[in-house]
C-alpha cells in the first residue's frame, strides 16, 4: 500500500501541517488497533485512512483520522491532504464526499490547485476560563468559548497577536485538561500582511503538544471572528513554527476552509493488516 506525507494549508514543502495519508484497498477499514499502530509509526499530528464506498450513497469515500495516541472525530488538515492525494493521483476529481465520524464532509479540487473543504460550523458558548487552563496559559484572557460538538475545544481570546505568538503554555498542566485541546487567538496586528486573525492550537491530551495548522479549529474561529470583524470571508494564520494560512468562508451552519497542499513523501507501507 502506498503511504504519503502531505504538507497541508501551504504551497511550500516543510511548512503548513504534515499529515500521513493511506488510501486503502477494499471496501472497509482494517481493525482499529492496526490503524492506530500505523498512525503511531508515522508519528504526525494526524494520519488519515480512506477507502472507497459503493456508488449511489451519500458519500464517495469513508475517512478516519488518528493521532499517534487516539482516534479523533474531526480533522481539517488531514482531510485536505487526503483530497490532495485523491486529486493528484487521479483517484477522484472535482467534488468528493467523505463519510466521517462527524458526518458528511466534502472537498472540492480547483483547477489552480486550491482545495476547499466544507465542514460543519462549530457552536460557540461563552464560559468562564477553567482555573487550571488560565494558570497553564499564563496570559491575560479576554474571553473564553466552549466549542462543544464537533471539535470540543476551548477557544481563548488573548490580548493581541504578539501574546499569541510568544505564548509558552504549561503543556504538562494542559495535558490534564480532559477536552480535545485549547485554541488561542487574537486579531492580526497588521492586516496588510494578508490575514485577519492569528491562532495557535495545543492538544497535549491527544498526544500533540502544538498542532502546526488546525483546520478543524477554524470552524470555530470563523464564526468567532466573523461576528467581531463583520465579514464572512476571512483569512487566518496559525502561528506555529511551521505556520500556515487558511481562507475561511462562513455559510451559516457550514464553514468553507480553503488552502493548498504539497506531497513531500511517497512510499510503500510494507506491513499489511
Amino acid at each position: 500500500m502506498r503511504i504519503r506525507i502531505v504538507d497541508a494549508f501551504t504551497d511550500r514543502p516543510f511548512s503548513g501541517n504534515p499529515a500521513g495519508v493511506l488510501v486503502l484497498d477494499g471496501w472497509e477499514f482494517p481493525e482499529a488497533g492496526w490503524l492506530q499502530q500505523v498512525a503511531a509509526e508515522v508519528n504526525l499530528s494526524e494520519t488519515a485512512f480512506a477507502h472507497r464506498l459503493p456508488p449511489g450513497g451519500p458519500a464517495d469515500w469513508a475517512l478516519r483520522w488518528f493521532t499517534p495516541a487516539t482516534e479523533v472525530d474531526m480533522c481539517g488538515h488531514a482531510t485536505l491532504a487526503t483530497a490532495h492525494v485523491l486529486a493528484t493521483t487521479g483517484l477522484a476529481s472535482g467534488r468528493v464526499r467523505f463519510a466521517a465520524r462527524c458526518g458528511i464532509l466534502s472537498a472540492e479540487a480547483h483547477d489552480d490547485g486550491r482545495l476547499t473543504l466544507d465542514f460543519p460550523t462549530s457552536s460557540l458558548t461563552p464560559v468562564e476560563a477553567p482555573p487550571a487552563v488560565a494558570e497553564a496559559l499564563g496570559a491575560e484572557i479576554l474571553s473564553v468559548h466552549d466549542t462543544a460538538e464537533h471539535i470540543g475545544d476551548l477557544l481563548v481570546e488573548l490580548r493581541d497577536e504578539r501574546t499569541v505568538r510568544e505564548l509558552r503554555p504549561d503543556l504538562h498542566a494542559l495535558r490534564a485538561y480532559a477536552r480535545r485541546g485549547v485554541i488561542v487567538t487574537a486579531t492580526a496586528e497588521d492586516p496588510a500582511r494578508g490575514y485577519d486573525f492569528a491562532s495557535r492550537g495545543f492538544f497535549p491530551a491527544c498526544g500533540i503538544d502544538e498542532d502546526p495548522v488546525t483546520g478543524s479549529a477554524h470552524t470555530a474561529l470563523a464564526p468567532f471572528w466573523a461576528a467581531r470583524l463583520g465579514r464572512t470571508e476571512l483569512t487566518g494564520q496559525q502561528g506555529s513554527a511551521r505556520t500556515g494560512r487558511i481562507r475561511v468562508g462562513l455559510r451559516g451552519d457550514r464553514t468553507l476552509l480553503t488552502g493548498r497542499a504539497v506531497t513531500v513523501l511517497d512510499g510503500e507501507l510494507l506491513t499489511r493488516p
